[in-house]
């Protein structure tokens, strides 16, 4: 699949004209974006899309923890509750710690119900308690999927380190290669232009379940390097 940045960007507006949002620009404040857990990723990727013209709002359960950093990025930053972002949202970023996901999917599931969802949370390593087993033996994409029902939900972000993808926010070229999967083909779409946004490249590994291939323990899970280094690792075919 080729994406380019072009045709992600009309891929992206197609969607939001058929959702009734506003349409993907470059230069203008484009989607409403929920940051689910605002620490270290979900702060980072939150901040690049602000920057590129997108409208975020940070949540944590201390949301006035909050505010210095959103005040920093200026007016189209918010902060608030995980049930304030998941309701702003019209596309919502997860990541928190994976245990948290159970419960949030039941606090939060009328607001995220329809909504493509961007999966960042990954099982700690050596956490052997019933979750983490079944994401390690169900896979991690198809379990988040599992306690974030009804959602429209992609694998992205997951497999790559923040520091790596402010690097590359800052590189004209060799851009760090994101690995991202769904089993909605318009979500998919519209992840691949957010990862675009944020500095970096996507690099579409297919459906939910190839998101095995990059969870922890995985060929892509954490390789942190280029889209060519990365499809290579993931045994995927050179884009046409």
């Amino acid at each position: 699949m080729n994406l380019s940045r072009r045709s992600l960007l009309g891929a992206f507006g197609a969607f939001a004209v058929s959702a009734g949002l506003p349409s993907l620009g470059q230069s203008a404040p484009a989607m409403r974006i929920g940051v689910i857990g605002a620490g270290w990723l979900g702060g980072t990727i939150g901040r690049l899309w602000v920057q590129a013209g997108h409208e975020v709002m940070f949540s944590s359960r201390n949301p006035d923890e909050l505010v210095a950093m959103t005040q920093r990025l200026g007016a189209r930053a918010s902060s608030g509750t995980p049930a304030e972002a998941a309701a702003y949202g019209s596309i919502l970023l997860f990541a928190v710690p994976y245990d948290a996901l159970p419960q949030l999917g039941r606090d939060l599931s009328r607001a995220i119900r329809d909504k493509i969802v961007l999966d960042a949370c990954n099982p700690a390593p050596g956490n052997e308690n019933p979750l983490s087993r079944e994401a390690h033996q169900n896979g991690v994409g198809e379990t988040s999927a599992k306690y974030l029902p009804k959602t429209r939900l992609v694998r992205a972000f997951s497999a790559v380190d923040a520091s790596a993808i402010e690097a590359s926010a800052g590189r004209q070229s060799g851009k760090l290669g994101v690995p991202i999967a769904s089993d909605d083909s318009t979500a998919l779409k519209a992840a691949a232009a957010l990862v675009v946004d944020a500095g970096c490249d996507p690099v579409v590994a297919g459906k939910l379940a190839a998101a095995k291939r990059f969870q922890r323990g995985g060929p892509g899970f954490r390789a942190n390097t280029t889209a060519p280094s990365l499809r290579q690792l993931l045994a995927l075919p050179d884009e046409a």
